[in-house]
């Protein structure tokens, strides 16, 4: 299956995906030292995002979730990429300053934890393998 979205931070990623049904927030709701959801109304609480390619409706939350994005990258525990279906300000930032790549406009309900992806931010392509 392919997926075409649109390039937010370029680069290209591989891995298994995590995916949220529900909006995300990265402060409070990602322990940015562990990569582990900590949001108690999440579908992921409890995974770990670090090394896996990311992928949820959109993030919710304060514009310090930018930062978390980037402290994640900085211990090492950050997503590979970022796929959303729409992107707003504090996700797109956060991934821009850490250098995540990520693509928007995907329809993430069509994708499913476990599931190996070729992410190809620069095309704005998802490749599900």
């Amino acid at each position: 299956m392919r997926l075409k979205g649109r390039k937010i931070v370029g680069g290209r990623a591989e891995g298994e995906l995590v995916v949220s049904h529900k909006p995300l927030s990265f402060l409070g709701g990602v322990d940015p030292e562990t990569g582990i959801v900590t949001d108690a109304e999440s579908d992921i609480r409890g995974q770990s995002i670090a090394g896996k390619i990311l992928a949820f409706p959109r993030g919710k939350g304060s514009t310090v979730g930018s930062y978390v994005i980037y402290a994640l990258k900085k211990n090492g525990k950050a997503p590979k990429a970022i796929i959303v279906g729409e992107a707003e300000t504090i996700v797109a930032t956060g991934a821009i300053i850490a250098g995540i790549p990520m693509v928007d406009g995907i329809d993430v309900s069509k994708l499913r934890s476990g599931m190996k992806v070729k992410v190809d931010a620069d095309s704005g392509e998802v490749v599900v393998e």
